[in-house]
């Protein structure tokens, strides 16, 4: 059995529960708003989503460590483009809820999953685990899409 170094786990994990967490802070007290609004059918209540957040970030962080743990070329490349899709993630929040940037943050959004797949990929050809661990994410962008999307049919 391969020796595991645990500490760029607890490390890698933390910085994207942290960067999550920063989202969170950035954007105040938006799930009031988000409760204002209308919303469509399959709306999930407030309290999911920092629950489901939760669960994924830690997933990416796992993920992003097991590429970082692979001696293979091009793990550096896959660590960037987990950075890029990290820092768009942490973005649309502000879009979405803080600037009620309805139609834009559906088109982050698109970008986020671009990203997302991409790193996937990247990320398959290093590790297929860390790939799986990411498919969670990529199920809850697009529903995220749907909602996003939803919200600014519903309250334009």
């Amino acid at each position: 059995m391969l020796k595991r170094n645990w500490k760029p786990l607890l490390l890698i994990t933390a910085a994207t529960l942290l960067a999550g967490g920063l989202s969170a802070l950035l954007t105040g007290n938006s799930m009031k708003n988000y409760q204002a609004l209308e919303k469509p059918a399959l709306s999930p209540p407030g309290i999911v989503f920092p629950v489901v957040w939760t669960i994924l970030y830690i997933l990416m962080g796992i993920s992003a460590w097991l590429i970082y743990e692979t001696r293979q070329r091009g793990k550096h490349r896959a660590l960037k483009l987990y950075v890029a899709q990290l820092a768009v993630n942490i973005l649309w929040p502000l879009f979405f809820f803080g600037m009620k940037f309805y139609l834009f943050s559906f088109f982050w959004l698109l970008l986020l999953l671009l990203l997302v797949i991409l790193m996937i990929l990247r990320f398959y050809q290093l590790s297929p685990r860390a790939a799986l661990l990411q498919i969670p994410y990529v199920l809850w962008l697009i529903f995220a899409g749907y909602l996003n999307f939803s919200v600014y049919l519903l309250n334009r």
